[in-house]
């Protein structure tokens, strides 16, 4: 009978496929409309095998109405909160990954400004000015003072170019300019001939640096530096990994 074929599609569909209870049943009622599923529900003694079945609510997929329905809603609710979970998870990991890789981000380059003069000579060292800044990451540089200051513990690189032009041979270029941290030298670079109008030199160093240590470039006292038009003069630096905290 109607009632029987029906009652079997039903059945199976829970005892074969319990998820698929409130799918089915939408199957069944959209292409058999004919058939008296519920009717036939009813008269069955005894619990279905999709327990605490209400055909009406079934149909209009409201929770909570057979135990297919409340397994599939658990499931849907335990995939969203681990996925909500995962996506947290891997949010703290990128803050993560941004906060170390902002940290290694401290950089700076600057140059003397051009002049025609000389700067110098002096009675005593005197810091170079280098206050034409094109790079300044993490703010470490001061131009004001000509100075860098870590931000953080690290291995750090710096450059260090010395141009000096006095116009013509015969006239001395004479210069040394020292790179200091912390108040101590730790490289220079120096010229003293009449031979050459203009000489240029420079100097890489790695620096260990902690946080507030302080690096900066001298001119030697009695020395000069000259005929700078284009701004050769130039100090840089970068940190190039930082310490393990």
């Amino acid at each position: 009978s109607d009632c029987t074929l029906s009652f079997f599609l039903f059945l199976s569909s829970c005892l074969y496929s319990p998820l698929l209870c409130p799918l089915c049943s939408f199957f069944f009622l959209s292409h058999f409309p004919s058939l008296p599923l519920c009717p036939c529900t009813v008269q069955v003694d005894g619990s279905l095998p999709c327990g605490g079945w209400d055909c009406e609510c079934a149909f209009n997929r409201q929770s909570g109405c057979c135990c297919a329905a409340q397994d599939f809603y658990r499931l849907e609710e335990r995939v969203f909160t681990r996925m909500m979970g995962q996506w947290q998870a891997l949010k703290q990991l990128n803050d993560q990954i941004e906060a170390v890789a902002g940290g290694r981000q401290v950089a700076f380059t600057a140059t003397m400004s051009p002049m025609t003069k000389c700067f110098g000579p002096f009675t005593s060292n005197v810091p170079i000015p280098y206050k034409d800044i094109s790079l300044n990451s993490a703010s470490g540089y001061n131009a004001a003072l000509g100075l860098f200051t870590a931000p953080r513990d690290g291995l750090y690189s710096f450059s260090l170019t010395v141009y000096s032009n006095v116009g013509s041979s015969g006239n001395r270029l004479y210069h040394r300019v020292m790179l200091v941290k912390d108040g101590r030298p730790v490289a220079s670079v120096w010229e003293d001939n009449r031979d050459d109008a203009e000489d240029s030199a420079s100097h890489t160093v790695l620096l260990t640096l902690t946080r507030g240590s302080q690096v900066f470039a001298v001119l030697q006292s009695g020395r000069e530096l000259c005929g700078d038009t284009q701004g050769h003069n130039m100090f840089s630096g970068y940190l190039l990994y930082p310490s393990e905290e």
